[in-house]
């Protein structure tokens, strides 16, 4: 089975992640659907009560807005390490949409990633599959600190103004 990363354990992945169209829908277990199997067959996958959906890089994530509260996980794909447009969509479905529930990173995700995409607020990580979930852990404690404003806490030149403002 394979593994990933959620929060901070390396876990087994019990979804199956369907990539392409024409993959065969597994009777049972809980199953990751592209945008467009999820728009075009809702009614039915929503019924079936576990199922989470995936976007590409090139999706907009406006496109679950309605749906993001019913979801109980959404993935984001970075198809290249170098393509940042995931971290925002990221952060869209956090503080737009408000998702509440597991996003996960999937796709050329690597260590060097992890602190940066939980700051976006990713809290699964779907290491790729030539690297060690278990070496890739360490990035999420990359860094004590930081300086940018994230979904996750206020920027450290915040805190210290208002500290020195006391």
């Amino acid at each position: 089975m394979p593994q990933l990363i959620r929060g901070h354990s390396v876990v087994d992945d019990r979804w199956t992640l369907l990539r392409k169209p024409e993959d065969a829908m597994p009777s049972s277990g809980p199953v990751i659907v592209s945008l467009a199997t999820w728009q075009s067959s809702r009614d039915e996958l929503l019924a079936r009560g576990d199922v989470a959906v995936w976007l590409a890089a090139s999706d907009d994530p406006a496109e679950l807005a309605g749906d993001a509260a019913s979801l109980p996980l959404i993935a984001v794909d970075f198809p290249q390490f170098t393509d940042g447009r995931g971290y925002s969509i990221g952060r869209l479905l956090r503080e737009r949409y408000h998702f509440a529930g597991e996003l996960r990173a999937i796709g050329d995700v690597q260590r060097d990633q992890l602190y940066y995409l939980s700051q976006c607020g990713f809290n699964a990580f779907s290491i790729r599959s030539d690297r060690s979930p278990e070496d890739a852990l360490a990035g999420l404690t990359a860094f004590s600190d930081g300086y940018q404003s994230t979904t996750r806490r206020t920027p450290w030149f915040r805190r210290h103004a208002a500290v020195g403002a006391q």
